[in-house]
């Protein structure tokens, strides 16, 4: 499992490098953020949730179902819509709202 970042959308804002908890997000020279080591990545999307630019997409590979999805993050106010973009190009959107995600 891994992330990708776009650089091309980054705006260093710094949230995911704080947000990463295996401390794997750095700046690069052209200061923008990049996975220093992708394999260590342990896939809590923590950066993911953090990211305000939709600069940051995880991999969901064939052996977690995903046969080769990216998924990215997309804020509106306390909903946050999980956008999960399939190889055949027909998107799912699914939507949470951050005041009630974690009532169990």
């Amino acid at each position: 499992m891994s992330i990708l970042i776009q650089t091309d959308k980054c705006r260093n804002c710094g949230r995911c490098i704080e947000a990463c908890p295996g401390n794997l997000i750095q700046v690069n020279p052209q200061g923008k953020v990049w996975l220093r080591h992708p394999e260590e990545c342990w896939g809590c999307t923590s950066c993911l949730k953090e990211c305000q630019f939709e600069a940051i997409y995880f991999y969901l590979g064939a052996d977690i179902g995903g046969r080769g999805s990216l998924m990215h993050t997309r804020r509106e106010g306390d909903l946050c819509h999980w956008i999960v973009e399939p190889p055949d190009g027909r998107p799912v959107v699914i939507t949470v709202d951050r005041r009630s995600a974690n009532k169990y």
